[in-house]
């Protein structure tokens, strides 16, 4: 049939007279309809009886699902959609399978714009979950036959990660199953994630390339060897250096050292012992016990020898005579603590002769984390709350309530946890949201839960004595779809129960509302209508519900994070909006401003309850300044070449304290390298490795156009014409995991360390070799010399001995936590038959293996041949295998 078709155009049917046309077109459907005839196969039929359960159970057994991305440079195929990328899905069975009645959901992140099957109809229902469904010309399967959708989708899919699994198919009335062949499985040797239906990437111009015009090059073992050259092992790294770098460092001059061997004697002055016990937990976990007649260590609260009187600033002495520590407050003794933990190296009991004085760069040094698209464990919290208080963070940004999930028990509304903590095949979303990010269709996986009270306070008291303040987020009024779902579900029960004063008490949506929108996750009823009293009600209680539990916990709330995303198109044919608009025409002129009104109501109940406002630049940047508090918290999160520093500046001129969230560098769930295989999203940058951390200038924004490249490698250039006033600058800087593309606790790890350690650096020690920021404005590009051959010189030097201070401390210590920390991938060269590898963090373990045998550690330059190469590295404590690459 597609031959004949090809064949007409070919030959210039378009010449043809319309009458001509006419006659030949119902010839061609004529002899369409009796090809597709031939074309059924005799021995199955497609039988449209109704499934039943046990039909749909070995179907899902059996179906085969193979997922590969065709070309991301689809250009003009999605219509007028910037970008477009081509995926194939092909289905197959192991026997034959003649039964329709049956519907295959699955997560495709971006939006779907059309499809190419003769067999199937794909949909999309709402957010990421897409169906296919069977047509009228589906044939059913023969043993091992093979069918191939093809779909269209706008955006791109730059990465392995970008494909879902655990598919599932429902058929009426029946229980859903999961698609066996699209569930997960884990790499025995490196304990990574395995998607089975993921057709790996191969071809470098098609699947990996997102853009004609990208310069970013794949991470290969041999760009990677390349990029490594400066990483130089040093056997001696560690001595005496912590990480953050503390202000001032002066060693012995005779390298002498205090053996800690027989335990410390701890001494407090002025401070209860409750609020240095992590620290000195943390000490007795690397083998520091606590002995009466140990080594003298004295922990005071008064002025620093420098009489630097800083809050969390603090003075380290080590000698013949013990340890002596001088804090200015609870928190500067408890960092104090933690230096030393820091100067210990593994399995060694010696510390130097040092002295060390100390204060923070910034007083905000935190940390986002979203458990609200997937769930996450308390005891990852945890594990995360004390490498925070480890490397000097001091604030957990703790995001519990988007879309996909609220995760924390609100006493009085249990429709949120009861509804909105778990995703299931529940079109209706009277049980549970639907499935999202590739969840399936049950609620009982890792990605759903919440915290109950006792949890979070846990997680509260666990933070308090870590000297890290908690910052609640639910996002809103954009992003809350399971908060808005979640109330619709007890509006339901309410009117059922015939209270319609129940049921609309904290309704979030109006019902008569006809607006049709898009989220930028491809939602159509995710927003919380902002004309609704009850919408004012429901965030009332839940704020007075959450500063209960944090008083009552000893963690009072001081600051809650609004979010502020807002959704274009949201409340435009609202019935209730057009009411409150011409009631309050002298307040909100036009349906624009409905977002702002909502920012600035809701700071101004914060205010009244003694809790600061925080939210998204963007959303606030849209506020009027005079509506606001005195005290509000912007989270700069622009990319650097939209360009970042304007609004940022801005809202730092508007005296705000304004926190620098640059995704560029700070967002944690981008890859660490450009590989198909590293997890992530990239839309502002392909590659976010440990050192790319270390090198940001947070105080300087638009600097980095001297150095850096934008998310496709290209060069750019920024002109600070507004630049913030002197004196003023940013309160402190936060990294990011935003969980989209993150199913396990495991998976959290590991795109979080080592990464955190070098935003901790920068977050707590400006560096001598960082720009100075330019009060008077100026610009940047490639050539305006700013960032001189000197300063590059000295950067450079600087990571050398940071990356080394990681490899040969700071790693085990992590083994020790047990936090499953990325190991590097191996950067490798074969040069005249020889072998030559190196890492990113000089001096951990590399191991490699010649055609496919078994792994032999790496010693030096070794004699390959020709021969198959895959090399790896080995965590700091020798019990887990880095991912492999082969050397070409």
């Amino acid at each position: 049939m597609h031959f004949i078709v090809r064949m007409l155009v070919m030959t210039g049917i378009g010449k043809i007279n319309s009458r001509s046309r006419q006659f030949i077109g119902l010839v061609l459907l004529s002899l369409l309809i009796w090809l597709a005839a031939c074309e059924r196969r005799p021995d199955i039929k497609a039988t449209h009886s109704t499934i039943d359960q046990n039909q749909l159970d070995e179907f899902a057994e059996s179906l085969q699902v193979n997922y590969t991305v065709i070309n991301n440079l689809e250009k003009g195929r999605c219509g007028s959609a910037g970008r477009c990328f081509s995926v194939s899905i092909v289905l197959g069975t192991k026997r034959a399978f003649a039964l329709s009645g049956w519907q295959l959901y699955f997560s495709q992140y971006f939006p779907l714009h059309h499809v190419l099957s003769d067999e199937f109809a794909v949909e999309t229902i709402n957010g990421d979950l897409k169906r296919i469904i069977p047509n009228d010309d589906y044939r059913g399967f023969k043993p091992g036959e093979s069918k191939n959708l093809t779909m269209y989708i706008e955006g791109t899919h730059g990465n392995e990660f970008e494909a879902m699994p655990n598919y599932y198919v429902v058929g009426n009335g029946l229980e859903p199953r999961l698609v066996q062949s699209t569930v997960p499985t884990t790499d025995v040797d490196s304990g990574l994630e395995v998607m089975p239906h993921l057709s790996a990437f191969t071809d470098a111009e098609r699947q990996f390339r997102i853009t004609e015009s990208e310069n970013i090059q794949w991470a290969t073992a041999e760009v990677l060897y390349d990029r490594n050259r400066e990483s130089i092992h040093d056997p001696n790294a560690g001595i005496g250096e912590i990480i953050p770098s503390p202000r001032h460092v002066e060693l012995d001059s005779q390298r002498r050292q205090l053996n800690l061997a027989s335990g410390v004697s701890i001494q407090l002055n002025g401070l209860e012992r409750r609020t240095m016990a992590v620290a000195l937990n943390r000490l007795a976990t690397l083998g520091v016990s606590e002995r009466d007649g140990g080594i003298p260590l004295s922990v005071s609260l008064e002025s620093a020898d420098d009489g630097i009187e800083i809050s969390e600033s603090y003075s380290l002495k080590i000698d013949s005579g013990g340890i002596g520590i001088w804090a200015t407050d609870e928190p500067g003794a408890f960092y104090a603590l933690q230096s030393l933990v820091g100067l210990l190296r593994p399995a060694d009991m010696h510390l130097p002769y040092v002295t060390i004085m100390d204060s923070p760069r910034y007083s905000f040094r935190g940390l986002h984390i979203d458990v609200a698209r997937n769930f996450h464990s308390k005891e990852l919290i945890l594990r995360i709350i004390e490498q925070m208080a480890a490397y000097k963070l001091n604030k957990l940004h703790f995001h519990l309530g988007d879309d996909e999930g609220w995760r924390v028990q609100i006493p009085g509304l249990p429709e949120l946890t009861d509804i909105g903590s778990k995703r299931c095949h529940d079109p209706t979303e009277s049980r549970c949201l639907l499935p999202q990010l590739g969840s399936g269709p049950f609620g009982n996986t890792g990605v759903d839960g919440f915290y109950s009270v006792a949890d979070y306070q846990e997680i509260l008291a666990t933070a308090a004595a870590n000297q890290i303040q908690v910052i609640p987020s639910f996002d809103m009024p954009g992003h809350s779809r399971s908060a808005v779902k979640s109330m619709e579900a007890r509006y339901r029960k309410y009117v059922a129960a015939g209270d319609d004063t129940k049921a609309t008490q904290y309704l979030l949506t109006d019902l008569e509302d006809s607006s049709q929108y898009n989220s930028i996750q491809n939602y159509t009823d995710n927003t919380i209508n902002v004309c609704l009293e009850s919408s004012y009600a429901f965030v009332e209680k839940v704020i007075t519900e959450m500063q209960k539990i944090h008083d009552r916990a000893g963690h009072p709330l001081t600051r809650y994070h609004i979010g502020a995303d807002e959704t274009a198109g949201a409340w435009k044919d609202s019935p209730e909006c057009d009411r409150f608009l011409s009631e309050h025409s002298g307040l909100v002129t036009d349906a624009n401003q409905l977002g702002s009104y909502f920012i600035e109501r809701v700071a101004e109940m914060l205010t009244a309850k003694g809790i600061e406002p925080a939210g998204w630049g963007d959303g606030m940047g849209h506020t009027n300044v005079d509506n606001m508090p005195a005290v509000v918290q912007s989270n700069a999160w622009g990319r650097l070449i939209d360009p970042a520093h304007v609004s940022a500046h801005r809202q730092v001129n508007n005296g705000w304290e304004v926190v620098v969230s640059t995704p560029d560098v700070t967002y944690f769930d981008f890859p660490y390298e450009a590989d198909p295989k590293e997890r992530g999203f990239y839309w502002a940058s392909r590659q976010t490795n440990t050192r790319k951390v270390f090198e940001f200038m947070p105080d300087n924004l638009p600097v980095h156009a001297e150095f850096w490249t934008d998310s496709e490698g290209l060069d750019f250039a920024l002109h600070d014409a507004q630049p913030m006033h002197a004196g003023r600058g940013f309160v402190g800087m936060q990294g990011h995991v935003w969980s989209e593309t993150m199913r396990s606790d495991e998976q959290v790890e590991y795109m979080l360390f080592p990464r955190l350690l070098a935003l901790a650096e920068r977050a707590w020690h400006r560096a001598p070799w960082e720009v100075p920021y330019d009060t008077d404005g100026a610009s940047y590009g490639r050539d305006s010399g700013r960032f001189t051959e000197e300063l590059r010189k000295k950067r450079d030097s600087d990571w050398n001995r940071f990356a080394n201070i990681v490899a040969s401390n700071e790693l085990a210590k992590l083994d020790l936590a047990g936090i499953a920390y990325r190991i590097p991938t191996v950067g490798a060269r074969r040069t005249a038959g020889r072998l030559h590898c190196n890492l990113i963090f000089p001096g951990l373990k590399i191991e490699f293996r010649i055609d496919e045998g078994d792994w032999e550690t790496y010693d030096g330059p070794t004699h390959v041949g020709d021969n198959a190469v895959e090399v790896r590295a080995v965590s700091a404590d020798g019990q887990r295998r880095g991912r492999r690459l082969q050397v070409h």
